[in-house]
């Protein structure tokens, strides 16, 4: 067992740091404010390289490993959620996707321009009616020869007004329940594809949270992903390593919400004293890094289960588990040790509050982590 990290690996979180830092702080608490999405910052992660860190560089990605986009994931979640949601899609969910199941003329058409974050791409699988029930998909795509036709509605889809290739999970044989459903690479712009009202959210402000709309939509036969019948096995092999991806960014939350909290206490006094000095505080924070390099272990275990080929089903549904159930439990207390000043904006740790709670929520529930969990255990 090997707990150091690579050179390379600690470039790329220096690099993500030092991104996060200076492109990343400025104006964060602005654009929670408003809802603005981060559009400038999300440009120059592309041309950095974050937007397709695991693809191939055939395919003009970085090439880089699991654990590296899990360090690179955690310094850009310390600072904006709102961000490192969308950079957690497009490498995770749509990049990935898409490189292990797309063919190469998908791959060459599509994947070449999400990795460089010339476009970026979103994931549609929820529905009203089927969240964390997936096999329950309303969107119907029915088979007419050389396409399919598209009808349904998709909920709370992440870049849902600024990607350019979707996604999308329906159903075209409905007796055949899941083994009926497909995934489809839907364009922008194709007609009979609207996107719905921006969701107004408790945390990710940021980010862009939409429902969609399809009516009659024609999807070329070519832009369906693997075999006819294949949607619902690729929407859960994606999910899966979506999972360390939330996981990371649920860590870096936390993370960020602890390095803020123990500089507050360096800086306050109470009862002539730096309140670090007071046990209650430093009891506290011992708690709050205990808890964070668990949920950090968990994170590089699963990411490495993932690198070496290894089944990481369990070990990613762990990390998001715990590391979402850290970051909510660890920004609750970071807001505790500011008192009054954790309860205003300026000081950050109240928006951090409000993004850690989606981690305990999407890309599958922590009941759904325990579902997971539970039947790997049970086998």
């Amino acid at each position: 067992m090997n707990f150091q990290l690579t050179e390379e690996h600690l470039a790329v979180q220096a690099a993500a740091r030092e991104f996060a830092q200076t492109e990343l702080l400025p104006g964060v608490i602005e654009r929670d404010e408003h809802q603005k999405f981060p559009a400038e910052q999300i440009k120059k992660m592309g041309e950095l390289g974050f937007l397709g860190m695991m693809v191939d560089p055939k395919y003009n990605g970085g090439g880089m490993d699991t654990i590296s986009y899990v360090l690179a994931m955690e310094e850009i979640s310390k600072v904006d959620a709102s961000a490192s949601v969308v950079m957690s899609v497009n490498n995770s969910l749509v990049c990935w996707g898409l490189e292990k199941y797309g063919t190469e003329e998908q791959k060459q058409k599509y994947l070449t321009r999400l990795a460089t974050g010339e476009i970026i791409g979103a994931f549609c699988l929820s529905e009203p009616e089927a969240g964390s029930d997936a096999t329950s998909q309303r969107t119907t795509a029915e088979d007419k020869g050389d396409y399919y036709l598209l009808n349904g509605t998709k909920n709370w889809i992440t870049n849902g007004s600024t990607a350019s290739v979707y996604l999308v999970i329906a159903q075209t044989d409905p007796e055949k329940k899941h083994r009926g459903i497909n995934a489809f690479i839907v364009e922008r712009g194709m007609e009979g594809f609207q996107v719905g009202l921006k969701e107004n959210k408790l945390g990710i402000r940021g980010s862009d949270t939409h429902s969609l709309m399809f009516t009659d939509v024609k999807v070329p036969k070519e832009n369906r992903i693997g075999e006819d019948g294949f949607g619902f096995k690729f929407a859960m092999s994606t999910l899966a390593g979506g999972r360390i991806g939330i996981a990371a960014q649920a860590l870096g939350i936390a993370s960020g919400a602890f390095e803020l909290a123990v500089k507050y206490s360096k800086e306050r006094k109470a009862f002539g004293v730096e309140i670090a000095k007071h046990q209650a505080i430093q009891f506290k924070l011992a708690d709050m890094a205990t808890n964070i390099e668990a949920a950090r272990m968990l994170c590089l275990k699963a990411a490495f289960h993932k690198d070496t080929h290894q089944d990481y089903g369990m070990s990613g549904a762990m990390a998001k588990l715990f590391a979402s159930k850290v970051a909510m439990e660890t920004t609750v207390e970071a807001v505790q040790v500011h008192g009054g000043y954790g309860f205003v904006k300026e000081y950050h740790v109240e928006r951090l509050m409000r993004d850690a709670k989606i981690t305990q929520i999407y890309e599958g529930t922590s009941e759904i982590q325990k579902i997971v969990i539970s039947r790997e255990l049970l086998k």
